[in-house]
């Protein structure tokens, strides 16, 4: 299932924020957000991000991949480094539960075994062991409405 958030703040062409919803056999689903899309700045890649963390329950869940790319220069871009920057202070108030950069989501790593192993369909995620700087898998808390409004 695909779907859109819209994000009115922004001009018509940078309106929506995709994302994808991945369902596996028990139902949980991957939720897939692409904040890069249409190349936003910081600011509103931050706040499809917040917009997204809005939308009915059915768009978001415990476990969300965000897309930010890694950047046109090559050495991280802007839009990770402060999507990234967010998630740990999230995770430092308690907002965020598990962060794993893309580069580290790897059956190797501990906290990737760790969410693999409560979240079965995410041993089938396609970034899985390909060192994807551009992305990062995040464990919400199950009930986001709360903390987020």
């Amino acid at each position: 299932m695909k779907g859109v958030v819209r994000d009115d703040n922004l001009l018509n062409e940078e309106r929506l924020v995709e994302y994808r919803v991945v369902a596996a056999p028990s139902q949980t689903k991957l939720i897939v957000l692409n904040l890069k899309a249409g190349m936003p700045t910081v600011e509103q890649a931050k706040r499809r991000l917040l917009e997204s963390l809005y939308a009915p329950r059915g768009a978001s869940g415990p476990v969300v991949k965000i897309i930010h790319g890694y950047g046109s220069s090559g050495k991280g871009g802007a839009i990770r480094t402060a999507i990234r920057e967010q998630m740990a202070a999230w995770q430092r108030e308690g907002k965020v539960l598990k962060v794993v950069p893309g580069e580290n989501w790897s059956i190797f790593d501990l906290a990737s075994q760790d969410l693999r192993q409560r979240y079965a369909f995410l041993g089938k995620d396609e970034d899985l062991d390909r060192g994807n700087a551009g992305m990062t898998i995040v464990e919400f808390p199950a009930d986001t409405s709360r903390i987020f409004r």
